[in-house]
């Protein structure tokens, strides 16, 4: 099976190398694996890089985002875990931030592209510009972030 020049063995392995408990991987929904952006857009929105540093302060005006304007808490939860706590519900729902082996897997930018356009095929909307700024958008990606450490 590949994906974007990517095979599982490859993905697996590199989680392996970064530490993510493979066990715990394959146990998982492997759909939250497999990435949401259109894969003629995937190579570019990888190569889109978060301007802002990884800094208590930067976090804090994430999660303040996240909690408040963006309204993220709604379906993500206080904690992260979307409703991937749940035992038995799997599929597109709101994701869990606090999985170790999607965080190693997406980059900043697809994360971000989901964010101007919304994850197809689930109930995530487009939040850039309408709800969020550029920077603002950038900011509640670093406390997503934050969730899988």
């Amino acid at each position: 099976m590949r994906d974007n020049g990517l095979t599982i063995k490859t993905i697996f392995f590199g989680l392996a190398l970064l530490g993510v408990n493979i066990s715990t991987t394959l146990a998982a929904d492997q759909s939250v694996l497999q990435p949401r952006v259109p894969v003629n857009q995937i190579e570019e929105a990888r190569t889109w890089v978060n301007p802002f540093p990884s800094t208590p302060e930067n976090i804090e005006k994430g999660k303040h985002i996240f909690h408040g304007k963006a309204f993220c808490v709604t379906c993500h939860g206080r904690d992260g875990k979307g409703l991937g706590n749940i035992p038995g519900l799997v599929g597109k729902l709101p994701r869990n931030f606090t999985d170790k082996a999607w965080q190693a897997v997406r980059t900043d930018g697809e994360l971000f592209w989901i964010l101007k356009n919304g994850s197809p095929g689930t109930d995530m909307a487009s939040f850039v510009p309408l709800v969020l700024t550029e920077d603002e958008a950038w900011h509640v990606l670093l406390y997503v972030r934050s969730f899988g450490n």
